[in-house]
């Protein structure tokens, strides 16, 4: 049985960390907006490119765009659609697990995806950076600047990676997440 003293004493941690959940939430659902307007300005450039071609004209950086437009949502909504279990998992081992070994589990998973996550938006981060400092541009009509898809990979990797890390402080300490297993998506309900 907890006393008064140790209900205060986890409380003191307990609301910082559940800050900070909301906190990596808050900016995964930010994320996730970017990703669903990025869709949206693709099907608008395919709706208006379907007219060009329809009067023999085009805009002729297509291809281009609907390729960044498809990165960039892709990487943006990593960390949301991770938070909601949406990405494909490999439940064979974990889904047998139950409490602290699962929990054991989940944190190794976990401290391994942001690893590799963390290195992958290195790489990206620093190639956008080095595009930045030359002066890249795509080989394009349009002549798009390479640092914007390339750091808006490595942010949506980035923020993944804190939805990760979020998660596995979770699983350490046993803490509730900002999204109910089963819960409406909260996002539909603020459009």
């Amino acid at each position: 049985m907890t006393s008064a003293a140790d209900t205060r004493d986890i409380a003191g941690w307990l609301r910082p960390a559940m800050l900070f959940q909301r906190g990596v939430f808050a900016l995964s659902q930010a994320a996730a907006v970017l990703a669903a307007l990025l869709v949206v300005g693709m099907t608008l450039h395919i709706l208006l490119e379907i007219v060009l071609r329809l009067l023999d004209r085009s805009t002729f950086i297509l291809d281009e765009m609907v390729g960044y437009g498809i990165a960039g949502a892709t990487f943006l909504s990593l960390g949301y659609a991770f938070e909601h279990s949406a990405l494909v998992r490999v439940g064979l081992l974990v889904d047998r697990l139950r409490g602290r070994a699962r929990r054991m589990v989940e944190t190794f998973c976990g401290i391994t995806t942001l690893a590799v996550t963390s290195q992958i938006a290195w790489v990206i981060a620093r190639s956008a950076l080095r595009s930045f400092e030359r002066g890249r541009t795509s080989s394009s009509i349009a002549e798009i600047p390479l640092w914007i898809p390339e750091a808006v990979c490595a942010a949506g990797l980035m923020i993944f990676g804190l939805q990760v890390f979020a998660w596995t402080l979770r699983q350490i300490f046993d803490l509730p997440g900002p999204v109910a297993p089963g819960d409406e998506d909260p996002l539909q309900n603020d459009l």
